[in-house]
């Protein structure tokens, strides 16, 4: 397969790129590098720095492509809500312009990384694929509205396309910003140097954490399975866990007992969200692998942030 991955530089993007790669496939990668990492890149993609909205450069790299997976987007849904115009232009905008090069060229299929958060509260868990969307924050807007035009720029133009809606993916090399910092990394690196761990909210709020690597065979497997055109497929574990019980969890792992700060004023978000995953595995064959005590161990020693801090000792508050 020949395929081509938009935000191919960033955590989901690398990680896909490489196991591709590692299988024989010819990966070409476009980033714009707001965020990614090409250094983590296997030596045999093939990296182009670029914008997701510069249709000459799609139209170059989709010659001769079989596949896209369209991961590139701005991510963080607290940065959303400063700078929606933005959101907009990069993650609709950007998806826009991607299908139209796809259609001009002739690439045959897309498979677009998607968000669980364009669900927002549902009352009923595990949520279904087929419940009505009630996005919160302008990321999840964006998300859905992009999931939108690729349904049906895709039917209107003859081009195949499934919509991944990823729950809380983790793993090595997930990106550690200063503020807005996904949760797992945060704690990981909070409990490892002896910070404190504040939870927000009351704590029994529950998300739905997928391992990277569960992830990656999902969307490999959207681009070779018959029979999923149109499709809208939730990819998370289908297990649901407290922010508390995570934190428990991580405490085991790492043999260290945390300092935990509870910030009841501040929203936890919603309250529950975990993933059905009936669809996934009558479509894609997908079964989660790793558990989340298994997958926080893998982060644990392959990522060399966490690595070097987990083998030194530190003082933890008691």
């Amino acid at each position: 397969m020949r395929c081509l991955i938009t935000g191919g530089a960033g955590f989901l993007g690398t990680a896909l790129a490489n196991y591709l790669v590692e299988r024989g496939h010819h990966v070409r990668v476009l980033d714009d590098l707001s965020t990614g990492d090409p250094s983590r890149l296997h030596p045999g993609v093939i990296f182009t720095r670029g914008d997701v909205r510069d249709r000459p450069k799609l139209w170059t790299l989709l010659q001769q492509v079989d596949c896209v997976f369209h991961l590139a987007a701005r991510v963080s849904v607290q940065e959303s809500v400063l700078y929606p115009r933005e959101y907009n232009d990069i993650n609709v905008g950007g998806t826009v312009s991607l299908v139209e090069a796809v259609r001009d060229v002739g690439v045959k299929r897309i498979i677009f990384a998607s968000s669980a958060t364009v669900y927002g509260p549902q009352p009923v868990q595990p949520v279904t694929e087929n419940v009505w969307p009630r996005p919160q924050v302008p990321y999840a807007v964006s998300k859905l509205a992009a999931e939108y035009y690729i349904s049906v720029l895709g039917a209107l133009n003859g081009i195949e396309t499934v919509a991944l809606r990823i729950f809380n993916a983790y793993g090595p090399g997930q990106r550690l910003p200063p503020v807005h910092a996904p949760v797992i990394p945060l704690y990981v690196k909070s409990i490892l140097s002896g910070a404190s761990l504040v939870i927000h909210g009351s704590g029994e709020q529950t998300r739905d954490f997928v391992y990277v690597d569960d992830v990656v065979e999902a969307l490999a497997a959207a681009a070779t399975v018959s029979g999923v055109n149109g499709s809208i497929i939730n990819v998370g574990s289908g297990e649901e866990t407290s922010i508390r019980q995570l934190i428990a969890i991580l405490s085991e792992v790492t043999g260290r007992q945390p300092h935990v700060i509870t910030n009841s004023q501040q929203s936890g978000g919603i309250s529950r969200q975990v993933a059905d995953l009936r669809r996934a595995r009558e479509a894609l064959g997908y079964v989660p692998k790793v558990s989340l005590r298994e997958g926080l161990s893998r982060l644990l020693e392959e990522d060399e942030r966490f690595a070097r801090l987990w083998q030194a000792p530190v003082s933890v508050m008691a």
